[in-house]
């Protein structure tokens, strides 16, 4: 397994990216002259993400500036306080305090300017220092955060930036305080910058999209401030641009207020807009929007966000995305991995939305239950995957404190993402949480006032709620579905615990799981007063010893917690309109022994309006969707009677489909049950050479038609060169599949990697590194 650390000399000899110079430091490893990118407006950041310095101890002095650290690991973030297994660990492991240091440089800058660092996620709790001194605390995994270092930080002579991770369950800290459905892990998760403002510079943006569905569409963009204006005020320019090109630019002078400052209230409006494409599920346009800030004549900062044009709103007769209606379907996602937990790099958070939306034809996620990475949320914005964000919590509600906290939670949540286009519900509720009048008035009336674009939810389990939110979001396992209580109703939660599944359970447990599924999705489908639904849940996950199969996972996913698909993955992936991607995705595998000898009830998961199955070259039987069994669904599964052709003689199954009368797509699977392939992949031929950028190695054994066996077993061994493997070494088939990450290290050239499976040989994978 990775030791998620890198050797010193690789670290002094290739240097971390953007690394402009290093100088010697006394007792620690020289401190990295960070390399400014040239200003942008007046602001200029820098990644902090290279060559920090762990102790899974919290030594005393450990954050002074002179501590001798020399002892440290070094590591990259994002970073996990401690590498687990796969599963059968205690989760104590990683429940400890532990430190992390950062030596840097400053190069030369103008003395008026503001020092900020900012993170974007620690878990759980972080008292940062700047050379010996305490800076602040934050208290909380998942908000991003910032401390101004200004007046701290040195600005001729090396730094010590250090932060002091507590990663245990505290109670005052949500989600803590009660059982919790899943894991935080700890250490430094995301990302770190060191920013470099004005005096005076812009704080927030908040681009209001309005009249989206008239011929005078327009963008009122607010503008908060930090800092003082001149004697003259200052002026504000937005400007619109698509793919570089200005769309639409507006100027206005503001006056300062009576004490000089200005931290709120600077509006303007681009108007003329018509132009513009709206943002959809279907072709997510995107702009970006640039914010300049002038005072005296002189530009002193700016500040840029992506936005997208487009109305959502839910209604008693369903979810409107752009003036039509839009029936969701979703799942809900967790952002853990195996053995990092949330300390995954950017482009491993975005290929999770890109399953979401491309492989398992969702559009709509959940975040629970709590604000994930804002690399996942770009992704979203850029596919076209609609979110329901929601605050930290499962269940339990804290005292006064531990609420101030959530409420704090909720204003990070909505002040960092609600420029986003794909946000269309801020969870605002605890999930599953009693209710509690006070507090969620409380969440419900800020979070409108952060936001007065969007409606607010809150995630309950009881039908008989108190309604304090604009849609009434509920977690329904039970079947037939109560019918919709609230004029504007979501579905948030179904199956998940109520029928765990494992992807080498026996083929009548995975038939029931995608038939669940599907129920559920149909049974949404059958009155427009369900403005939509959102399983539980999209990929397996650890959890807690009281929760899950015992072995801290929780199997709930429709796809593993690799996020290979099982076979339930298969119904929503059948949900897609055929000229998007054909699919034809078999409930079961194709083995004789199963379901005592007998296949009467086969199950099918396509979009096709036909199909055909072959046993051999024998024809058994045509069929056309089960609109009995699904009534409601576009594209229902099928289900048919094998168990006569199987009676005569086992061979391969062929499964054609038709539309339109014609063939459209050919489905085999081998009746032989002999392994015939080892097939390795990675998601991406190439990573940067950074020491952080990771791709997902997927290895399965199948049959001669590519199909997964779940029942096939073995250890594979791998080499590498060139970089680091992130997962199990060797590494064991689980039902039939498996997954290791591989990391980049900060050399430039090929990634080699060799995965050797002890009867079917080896593979080689190559990566650029660039």
């Amino acid at each position: 397994m990775s030791t998620n650390g890198i050797d010193r000399r690789d670290f002094l000899i290739a240097g971390a990216a953007g690394l402009a110079g290093l100088s010697s430091a006394k007792n620690s490893l020289a401190a990295e002259l960070i390399a400014l990118p040239a200003e942008s407006g007046g602001r200029q950041i820098a990644a902090l993400n290279h060559g920090w310095l762990f102790s899974e101890k919290s030594n005393p002095g450990g954050t002074g500036k002179a501590f001798n650290d020399r002892a440290f690991k070094i590591v990259n973030l994002p970073h996990t306080n401690k590498l687990v297994p796969l599963n059968g660990f205690d989760e104590h492991d990683y429940m400890f305090v532990s430190v992390y240091r950062k030596h840097f440089r400053l190069p030369a800058i103008d003395p008026a300017k503001r020092v900020f660092v900012d993170f974007d996620g620690v878990m759980t709790a972080a008292k940062v220092y700047l050379n010996g001194e305490f800076v602040g605390e934050n208290k909380g995994g998942y908000n991003d955060f910032s401390f101004e270092i200004t007046k701290i930080v040195s600005r001729a002579g090396d730094n010590v930036l250090a932060v002091e991770v507590d990663s245990t369950e505290r109670k005052d800290i949500p989600p803590f305080g009660d059982m919790v459905d899943y894991l935080t892990f700890g250490g430094i998760y995301r990302e770190v910058r060191l920013r470099i403002v004005a005096a005076t510079f812009i704080e927030n943006v908040f681009a209001r999209a309005e009249n989206v569905l008239e011929s005078d569409r327009s963008l009122r963009v607010g503008v908060g401030l930090s800092g003082q204006s001149g004697p003259d005020g200052h002026e504000i320019t937005a400007e619109l641009f698509d793919g570089g090109k200005t769309f639409a630019r507006q100027s206005m002078k503001f006056a300062p207020n009576a004490d000089g400052k200005t931290e709120e209230g600077s509006e303007l409006t681009l108007d003329g807009l018509s132009g513009v494409e709206l943002w959809d599920i279907n072709k997510p346009k995107l702009y970006d929007l640039k914010v300049t800030l002038t005072i005296s004549g002189k530009t002193v900062d700016s500040y840029a966000t992506r936005i997208g044009f487009r109305k959502s709103e839910f209604t008693p007769e369903g979810f409107y995305l752009n003036g039509k209606v839009l029936k969701l379907r979703g799942l809900n996602r967790h952002q853990t991995f195996p053995w990092v937990g949330g300390a995954m790099p950017a482009r491993v958070q975005r290929r999770d939305a890109w399953i979401l939306r491309r492989e398992l034809k969702c559009n709509i996620v959940r975040t629970s239950h709590y604000m994930q990475s804002p690399h996942f949320l770009d992704a979203c914005d850029e596919l076209g995957l609609l979110v329901l964000e929601e605050i930290p919590g499962w269940q339990h509600i804290g005292d006064q404190a531990w609420q101030d906290l959530a409420v704090r939670d909720l204003e990070s949540m909505i002040n960092r993402d609600r420029n986003r286009p794909s946000i269309v519900l801020w969870g605002v509720r605890i999930n599953e949480s009693r209710d509690n009048h006070d507090f969620y008035t409380r969440t419900n009336a800020r979070a409108h006032e952060l936001d007065p674009t969007r409606q607010t939810g809150g995630i309950r389990y009881r039908y008989d709620s108190e309604f304090l939110e604009d849609v009434f979001t509920m977690n329904e396992f039970g079947f037939p579905l109560r019918p919709p209580r609230h004029p504007r109703y979501l579905i948030t939660e179904t199956n998940g615990h109520m029928y765990p599944t494992k992807r080498f359970d026996n083929v009548m447990r995975v038939r029931e799981h995608t038939h669940r599924h599907a129920r559920f999705h149909d049974g949404v489908a059958s009155d427009k007063g369900y403005a939509g639904g959102l399983a539980w849940c999209a990929f397996d996950y650890n959890t807690h010893d009281y929760f899950g199969s015992g072995d801290r996972i929780c199997y709930h996913g429709v796809s593993d917690i690799f996020r290979i698909p099982k076979p339930a993955a298969g119904f929503y992936k059948s949900q897609c309109d055929p000229s998007e991607e054909i699919v034809i995705e078999p409930g079961f595998d194709w083995a004789r022994g199963d379901e005592n000898e007998t296949f009467t009830d086969a199950f099918l998961c396509s979009n096709c309006e036909k199909l055909k199955l072959y046993i051999g070259d024998r024809l058994i039987a045509e069929v056309e969707p089960d609109r009995k069994t699904y009534p409601s669904l576009k594209y229902a599964p099928f289900r048919v009677n094998l168990h006569a052709g199987i009676g005569k003689g086992w061979d391969d199954l062929t499964i054609e489909g038709f539309i339109g009368g014609k063939l459209v797509k050919t489905r085999k699977m081998s009746g032989k049950g002999v392994e015939r392939k080892f097939i390795v992949t990675a998601d991406d031929d190439e990573l940067a050479a950074d020491g952080r950028d990771m791709t997902r190695i997927v290895f399965r054994v199948t049959d001669e038609f590519d199909n997964t066996l779940p029942f096939a077993f073995g250890a594979i061994q791998f080499t590498i060169t060139n970089g680091e493997i992130v997962g199990d070494n060797p590494a064991v088939l689980i039902g039939g599949c498996g997954a290791v990450w591989v990391r980049s290290t900060m050399r430039k050239g090929p990634i080699r990697l060799v995965a050797k499976h002890p009867r079917h040989g080896a593979k080689t994978i190559e990566i650029k590194a660039v």
